[in-house]
């Protein structure tokens, strides 16, 4: 790590909290909104926050930001572009750089949506889950049909071409027809990736507290391949576990993730990664109660945690987010990312191969069909 080209990419996220409500399977760091929204204040507090950060991470500019929340939508137009306009002044950002921001239908207007056009938002990505206004009400939206596909118009309106539609499946009482006219109806819309995950429990929640029915397994996976093959034919690939993107559309900053990239996280809660000069990967993470944040953020008290990761723990951690990848990791990326030989993986990855989990191709390490369907599985042989 001497030379600071060999450092990973990096990208920024940008936690804004706030929802309008919060939905009952939802474990994300959101908190009910008021009628008055400190947009200023947050938005100080967050360059404040990422000033904080310039000491650690170094000079690399920065190739992607993602504003997530929580609903960042919330926010105006003149927040989001005084927040951009701020970061600039602070950190490079990449000519090129993939600046994406999470919107909810509930929360759409056309003016809007052409104002965080006109700040530097070059992708959205928009919490669809369903087009059923049934399954919609079960979730705790607060759109309905009719809003999510207005939504999906103004962002085209307003000149976004790169954006993505969030989708779930396995809703109460979903049955294959109903999940198939979600896709369909997503696939029609054009949109340049579909996230397409599975409705799970989660603990704490107002869910795993109280259970909705389900489809059981066997319906749950016809329903996930009826969705699949429909996506493929569509021509969306799969390029990680949930994300169906067109070709030249897959979304950078979640790659950086896959890749075990560097990201800076600054907002209520956010989460980092920062590789040091020495090879030491750090992780860093802020203060969770919007509250204290705005009272903390980037003071020594804003940083909530501080986590050096274990040598021995590098391994696991690289093939936990680069096995999510259809395409699996170049050999090189390994050492490149973990300081680490490849010779460390080398007797459960020939023993992964040799039992058709993986693949080892062309200097191309992913996992094979059958590896795909028991990802949790495979990585535990390298525990």
């Amino acid at each position: 790590m001497d030379d600071e080209r060999l450092a990973p990419p990096l990208g920024l996220y940008v936690h804004i909290p706030w929802c309008v409500r919060k939905c009952p399977y939802c474990d994300f760091n959101s908190h009910h909104a008021t009628d008055t929204l400190p947009e200023r204040r947050y938005v100080a507090a967050l360059l404040a926050d990422l000033e904080s950060e310039l000491a650690v991470c170094g000079p690399r500019p920065v190739q992607t930001v993602f504003i997530g929340g929580g609903t960042p939508s919330l926010f105006g137009a003149e927040a989001i572009a005084d927040l951009l306009e701020g970061i600039g002044r602070r950190i490079p950002l990449a000519q090129d750089a993939e600046i994406t921001l999470e919107a909810n239908p509930g929360t759409a207007e056309a003016g809007k949506f052409a104002g965080f056009r006109a700040a530097g938002v070059n992708r959205l990505s928009i919490g669809i889950q369903s087009f059923q206004d049934r399954q919609l009400a079960a979730l705790g939206r607060i759109h309905d049909r009719q809003e999510a596909l207005a939504a999906v118009e103004m962002a085209k309106t307003a000149g976004f071409v790169n954006f993505n539609l969030d989708l779930m499946f396995g809703l109460p009482g979903q049955g294959i027809e109903e999940a198939a006219a979600d896709v369909r109806t997503a696939i029609a819309l054009e949109p340049a990736q579909i996230s397409y995950y599975q409705l799970t429990l989660e603990p704490g929640t107002p869910f795993a507290k109280h259970p909705p029915a389900l489809p059981e397994d066997g319906l749950l996976w016809n329903i996930q391949q009826t969705g699949q093959a429909m996506l493929s034919e569509a021509g969306y690939r799969q390029y990680e576990v949930s994300a169906y993107a067109r070709a030249g559309f897959p979304c950078r900053h979640n790659l950086n993730y896959w890749e075990f990239g560097d990201y800076l996280g600054i907002g209520a809660g956010a989460h980092g990664k920062l590789t040091q000069a020495d090879g030491t990967i750090q992780r860093r993470w802020k203060q969770r109660h919007p509250a204290v944040y705005l009272e903390k953020a980037g003071s020594a008290q804003g940083v909530a945690g501080v986590e050096t990761v274990a040598a021995a723990q590098k391994p696991l951690e690289f093939l936990m987010n680069a096995l999510r990848l259809r395409e699996g990791f170049a050999e090189g990326l390994f050492s490149e990312r973990t300081g680490q030989p490849l010779a460390v993986l080398q007797p459960e990855l020939d023993r992964c191969c040799a039992d058709g989990l993986l693949l080892y191709e062309h200097g191309r390490i992913r996992c094979s069909e059958h590896g795909w369907q028991f990802l949790d599985s495979v990585l535990g042989r390298f525990l």
